[in-house]
């Protein structure tokens, strides 16, 4: 731990999908500024969030995340002008495939994260963290 950085618990283990040129910076910029978020989420970058497999969301929950996260672009994505849409067509078919194989669709959360939005990751980490807790 580095000076200055707050102990975090481990928490429930979550799997971030984050776009290449906007969301994932902004994760970057969390960790450069040493706010504190659980060591058990792992990110996976990928080009456009309307790009993600519903099916990957319930391959996740299957091996042992607790939660999936979708870091969209919203509306800065640089590929596609209806990405806000697409993604949230991905988020409820994913929501409905967790809920037709006994999972709690509460276990994907999405939000639009900026490639400047370091706090709100974290606010929105935390909050999700807080619910999967509670399942």
């Amino acid at each position: 731990m580095h000076k200055g950085e707050k102990d975090v618990e481990t928490g429930p283990a979550i799997l971030v999908f984050a776009t290449n040129n906007i969301s994932d910076p902004g994760i970057d910029l969390a960790g450069s500024s040493h706010m504190a978020y659980p060591t058990s989420v792992r990110v996976i970058a990928v080009p456009c969030s309307s790009g993600i497999d519903p099916r990957w969301v319930l391959h996740a929950v299957q091996v042992g995340f607790e939660g999936v996260f979708i870091a969209a672009d919203g509306t800065d994505c640089a590929y596609l002008p209806d990405c806000t849409y697409r993604t949230g067509q991905v988020v409820k078919q994913a929501q409905e495939l967790l809920e037709k194989n006994g999972q709690d669709p509460r276990r994907l959360k999405m939000a639009a994260i900026c490639s400047v939005c370091a706090e709100s990751f974290v606010a929105n980490i935390e909050s999700f963290r807080k619910v999967l807790s509670e399942l």
